[in-house]
């Protein structure tokens, strides 16, 4: 037999209070059998009683376990690439404070919804990298999170053929993996400007292997400056200001063409909660199934007789000093 709980701090205080309240008790009684000189044997068969039913209550509290049953545990989960936008656009600040910090922000919000989930982080813009690999740890998710900025990678221009082609590679490269295609996601995070020719080729493999791409926009119709060093915004080459405004066709395009669904971050709605909500219901891989042998708490056989002897006790009275 083994305990689900161990005799501590609140089972000894009950055991104290019983101790010390019955012992006032017996001397009250004692003192009254004195003074009329007679016997309080009596007492002692409550004493007894009530010793027996308030054990078996301890007993219940500390959860005695005995008897093996076996319970099949299993471990299912999905591999996540996230691909995020760090072209100079991504800067912009007509979500605030900008649209890179409410991607870093969200982001952690992202990560931690997917604790059985192993999730990778690759950054681009015109070049796409691996910042982080594959993993279940969120703490080192984090940083890799804390650091994005759009200095990471060059920036002339943003393609997301790059970004989409390693996640490809990835899940399709390793060959260790057991991971069935359908458990295999990709979150591609832009404000929608794509200048890369080689798009359709790559969406067409992620659609072939039954990989999902769901895309989340971010930045608004009306647009923004984009801050550029000290105290300057972006200009072309005729000296005029830059205005970047979330292009949402090319990321829509992308989800539709995979089977995926298109969220958005602007000044006026997140979707993140519904994208977060929308990949935890794709079905997982099996990864890991195991036998555990699990002893039950069976409480409830000190607990049963404990009632029945208080209840004895509440309605059989025993003359405690006799006359």
């Amino acid at each position: 037999m083994t305990w689900f709980n161990e005799l501590g701090r609140i089972e000894l205080i009950l055991i104290g209070v019983f101790v010390f309240l019955y012992i006032l008790y017996l001397g009250k009684i004692h003192r009254i059998a004195s003074m009329l000189k007679t016997s309080a044997r009596g007492v002692f068969i409550k004493f007894f009683l009530r010793i027996i039913y308030f054990s078996l209550i301890i007993l219940a509290i500390l959860g005695p376990s005995f008897g093996e049953v076996s319970k099949e545990v299993e471990s299912k989960g999905k591999d996540i690439y996230i691909a995020v936008d760090l072209s100079l656009s991504m800067n912009a600040t007509d979500v605030q404070p900008s649209r890179l910090d409410k991607v870093k922000f969200e982001l952690k919000n992202i990560v931690s919804n997917f604790s059985s989930d192993r999730v990778g982080l690759i950054i681009f813009s015109s070049e796409a990298f691996v910042q982080c690999p594959l993993t279940f740890d969120q703490s080192a998710l984090n940083l890799f999170i804390e650091t994005l900025n759009t200095g990471l990678v060059p920036n002339t221009g943003t393609d997301f053929a790059p970004p989409l082609q390693i996640a490809y590679k990835k899940f399709t490269e390793d060959s260790e993996d057991n991971v069935k295609d359908q458990a295999k996601v990709i979150i591609l995070i832009s404000d929608g400007e794509d200048f890369g020719e080689e798009t359709q080729d790559v969406l067409s493999d992620l659609e072939n292997r039954g990989i999902k791409v769901f895309t989340l926009g971010v930045g608004t119709e009306t647009g923004s400056t984009i801050p550029f060093r000290e105290r300057s915004v972006k200009r072309d080459e005729s000296g005029r200001e830059v205005i970047t405004t979330l292009n949402r066709a090319p990321l829509q395009e992308i989800a539709e063409k995979t089977q995926g669904k298109y969220f958005e971050i602007s000044d006026k709605k997140n979707n993140v909660a519904q994208l977060i909500d929308t990949v935890k219901k794709l079905e997982g891989q099996l990864r890991d199934k195991r036998k555990m042998d699990v002893k039950a708490n069976k409480f409830y056989i000190f607990l049963l007789p404990a009632l029945i002897l208080i209840l004895l006790d509440i309605f059989v009275t025993v003359k405690t000093v006799r006359v």
